[in-house]
């Protein structure tokens, strides 16, 4: 799906645009990875669905979840 935006006059509001989204890309994604990883999804599942390694969703979130207090799964 292909959105057709106009950018800004200033290049400085489009990239502030950029940013805008990642943080909320960012935001989005820990709380959807924690809302599996509490269904009791595991790494892999989660991963696939993202389309990154397992090391790489484990490595981005673990800590954050067990700070939350979510109970991870064990392979």
């Amino acid at each position: 799906m292909l959105i057709d935006l106009t950018s800004p006059e200033d290049p400085a509001d489009g990239l502030a645009a950029v940013v805008a989204l990642r943080r909320l890309a960012e935001q989005l994604e820990a709380a959807e990875v924690e809302r599996a990883m509490r269904a009791g999804w595991s790494w892999p599942e989660v991963a696939e669905a993202l389309g990154v390694t397992r090391q790489a969703v484990h490595k981005k979130h673990v800590k954050r979840l067990i700070a939350a207090g979510v109970e991870l799964r064990r392979r």
